[in-house]
């Protein structure tokens, strides 16, 4: 079987583009956002919040979820969502490894 595109990179630039892909939606930055807020909330919190419907936020919170910046537990027929703590700190720590590689501007024209 050939190689996949995936193959190509390293495990930890998999990650990062998994990860900025997760955050690449205004609605999911609105979401982190409500959820630095106010710490947890329930699906039809944000659907009064931000104003669209359940089925797309769900989708959001599940891709979210599926990169492991959310955590949920359910109360009653709800999920409670909110920020994974640990998983919150490896994501900044990635990018910020990332964004820390280049030092400082080059000096004048770089191109």
């Amino acid at each position: 079987m050939g190689i996949t595109k995936k193959d190509l990179f390293t495990s930890q630039q998999n990650e990062l583009a998994s990860l900025a892909k997760a955050f690449a939606h205004p609605a999911r930055i609105a979401i982190i956002d409500y959820l630095l807020k106010s710490e947890t909330c329930i699906n039809g919190d944000l659907v009064q919040e931000l104003g669209l419907a359940q089925a797309t936020i769900s989708q959001h919170l599940r891709e979210l979820r599926d990169a492991g910046i959310l955590k949920g537990s359910i109360e009653g027929s709800s999920i409670c969502y909110c920020l994974d703590p640990t998983r919150w700190k490896e994501v900044e720590s990635q990018f910020n490894n990332l964004f820390s590689r280049l030092s400082e501007p080059a000096k004048g024209d770089c191109c």
